[in-house]
């Protein structure tokens, strides 16, 4: 694969085909599978873990001040919920190299 380029889902298939002994298909239709559970765990439960990778999860912000850019103007900017990724420690160790 070129260096800068991004891996897209088709190719990921494939590597995951090749990587487990399967087909394009059934790796893609495991994709598809575990990208459904993770949306519905997080959704249900707050969290969904990859072992390995990192875990999706739903996490709550306050509400605060904040600016507009283009007028200065100082806005209320409400509460919400939001979904955050946070990447194991072993993922980060295996991509950057643990340090010393």
């Amino acid at each position: 694969m070129a260096k800068g380029k991004k891996m897209t889902k088709t190719q990921l298939a494939t590597e995951l085909a090749e990587a487990t002994g399967t087909n394009k298909k059934t790796a893609g239709q495991f994709l598809e599978s575990l990208c459904s559970i993770a949306y519905a765990e997080a959704k249900k439960n707050g969290e969904f873990t990859v072992p390995g990778i990192g875990k999706l999860v739903k996490s709550n912000r306050k509400a605060r001040m904040g600016r507009n850019p283009a007028t200065g103007e100082t806005i209320k900017i409400p509460a919400k919920t939001v979904v955050k990724f946070r990447v194991a420690k072993a993922a980060k160790d295996s991509v950057l190299g643990s340090k010393k």
